[in-house]
């Protein structure tokens, strides 16, 4: 799910800076305003399209995120934006956004949030493999996978870990299957619907525009 809020030139004449540079500063700049909202930043990329900057904010939480919870968290930032420099001179959009189910695991914090999950592992050291996910702790996972019909648990260190990804269910076979499993199946193919909302005020002006909402503010 996602707000894309403002399109804005900041006053100035800041020159452009090292795309790293930028990031941190952002970071550093956008994190507490996040917080304060009661939701976590999770990363931030910054890309130039034709003339104008993108501005991607991934927010996320450990109850997941809701859509009026971005719109808030859009909001905030675009306001925290309008007393900063940290984009310089230069015109942008701002998409303020939850992680979809496809975001890569990277952080310990990812992998407890997605317990009970299925999930993909590239490793280095070892062979791929997919397994739902029994436990973390801040330096190893453990998966459950079957083999043939046959279950077994494999430990291994996040830190032979290269690639992870959330796998969607759209269903369980297994014969211990909950109501909550289901649920939180439905909610996985929810979630990759969401994704691709966006809040927008433009829509009241442009009653045939196209199907993507948008939240756009001219400075």
């Amino acid at each position: 799910m996602s707000a894309r809020p403002p399109q804005g030139r900041r006053p100035g004449s800041t020159p452009r800076q090292p795309d790293s540079a930028r990031q941190d500063q952002i970071v550093a700049a956008l994190a507490p305003v996040v917080q304060g909202v009661g939701l976590e930043l999770e990363d931030v990329e910054v890309r130039a399209v034709g003339r104008r900057l993108v501005l991607r904010v991934l927010v996320d939480s450990d109850h997941g995120v809701t859509l009026d919870e971005v719109a808030t968290a859009s909001t905030a930032v675009a306001e925290a934006l309008e007393h900063t420099d940290v984009l310089g001179d230069e015109p942008y959009t701002l998409e303020v956004s939850s992680p979809g189910v496809d975001r890569p695991l990277t952080l310990p914090r990812h992998w407890v949030r997605s317990l009970g999950r299925l999930v993909a592992v590239t490793r280095s050291g070892g062979p791929a493999l997919t397994g739902r996910i029994t436990s973390v702790t801040d330096t190893e996972v453990d998966l459950e996978v079957d083999e043939k019909g046959r279950k077994r648990h494999v430990v291994i260190p996040l830190a032979d870990i290269t690639r992870a990804v959330v796998q969607v269910e759209f269903s369980r076979s297994a014969p211990e299957q909950s109501d909550a499993a289901d649920l939180d199946a439905d909610l996985d193919a929810a979630d990759l619907d969401a994704a691709d909302d966006v809040v927008t005020d433009d829509d009241a002006d442009d009653p045939e525009g196209d199907d993507t909402d948008t939240d756009h503010h001219e400075d």
